[in-house]
């Protein structure tokens, strides 16, 4: 038995099938399953019972199962203790969608520069999953918004922002100096999908405000709903540091005048497994670089004022080099 194999073992659990598993594995689907029937052969019995497109843990996968995670967990800490330097080694960064392409590139470029010999492995997972895959130590560092609990996670706090009001130009609401909650009662919402935290947190919102939104629409993704509503479709509320992002300026975005709604991002680890050196700066780098007045929205204004100048710069030089007198 190898930690190969007990890895795939554990992906087809996770799982609960040998397509998914192998491509979680980035392996293919037979080259998997012979790994397994090896390890079936040499423990001498099936660990899966195969019944049609689904799979369950024989008695002996179910054993198997309960000493594998341990294992594995086991030797991935005496490997990251043996070569902890500090400075090298890799980190698994993973933020839900509503954060993750504003902040992530933010917090990339501070870390590459103060952890230049580092490896990040960035993905993007939905509050639930981010949260387990943070317990099992497929992720090492996560960011979500709150409320987010889960067992053995620490999740601290790093900023707060508002969710500030997104509507078309050509809406009626844009000609009031001041907008309150209860000019958007009648107004179509586009919302993400229920998998998505930031729903919870809107509909809190204007529940705590004595309505339900008008859902016009369910979408995946936040830069579709910007585009939805600069066609007048309706209207949202969008993280303040997704405001930053507009693809074709034809958004207003408005704060509301009482109690605006806004929601916590935070930082979450698991403090039970090894925790490197390196790890221990990052989360320490992550959180500094969150403190005092932060804001996401400005830092992503001054990369794209940035951008500009220097593409401005380019288009400005002569297209000759000039003659040498």
């Amino acid at each position: 038995m190898d930690l190969g194999q007990l890895r795939y073992f554990t992906k087809i659990v996770e799982h609960r099938s040998f397509t998914k598993a192998a491509h979680d594995c980035s392996v293919s689907q037979p080259a998997l399953s012979q790994q397994i029937s090896k390890l079936e052969k040499e423990l001498g019995q099936p660990l899966f019972e195969r019944q049609g497109r689904s799979i369950r843990l024989t008695p002996a996968g179910q054993l198997l199962h309960l000493q594998a995670d341990k294992i594995l967990q086991l030797a991935d800490d005496a490997k990251k203790q043996i070569t902890d330097d500090g400075e090298t080694g890799r980190i698994c960064l993973s933020a839900i969608p509503t954060v993750a392409p504003y902040l992530l590139p933010i917090i990339l470029k501070s870390a590459g520069a103060l952890f230049p010999k580092a490896n990040f492995v960035i993905s993007e997972d939905t509050t639930d999953d981010l949260l387990k895959r943070c317990s099992n130590g497929d992720v090492d560092v996560g960011i979500v918004a709150l409320p987010a609990a889960a067992k053995y996670l620490t999740i601290e706090p790093l900023f707060e922002e508002e969710l500030l009001l997104a509507l078309s130009p050509e809406n009626s609401l844009c000609k009031k100096k001041t907008l309150v909650s209860s000019d958007l009662q009648e107004e179509p919402f586009i919302l993400l999908r229920d998998t998505h935290c930031l729903v919870d947190t809107i509909e809190s919102f204007c529940n705590s405000k004595n309505f339900q939104p008008l859902t016009a629409s369910r979408i995946e993704q936040l830069t579709t709903i910007q585009l939805l509503i600069s066609l007048d479709h309706g209207i949202s509320f969008i993280p303040q540091m997704a405001s930053a992002i507009d693809l074709n300026g034809k958004i207003v975005y408005r704060s509301i005048a009482e109690d605006p709604p806004t929601r916590t991002i935070a930082i979450c680890f698991n403090p039970y497994r090894y925790q490197s050196k390196l790890l221990g700066k990052f989360i320490s780098a992550v959180t500094e670089l969150c403190s005092g007045n932060f804001s996401p929205r400005q830092q992503i204004f001054s990369r794209i004022d940035s951008a500009e100048a220097t593409v401005k710069g380019v288009h400005q030089r002569p297209k000759t080099a000039p003659k040498v007198k």
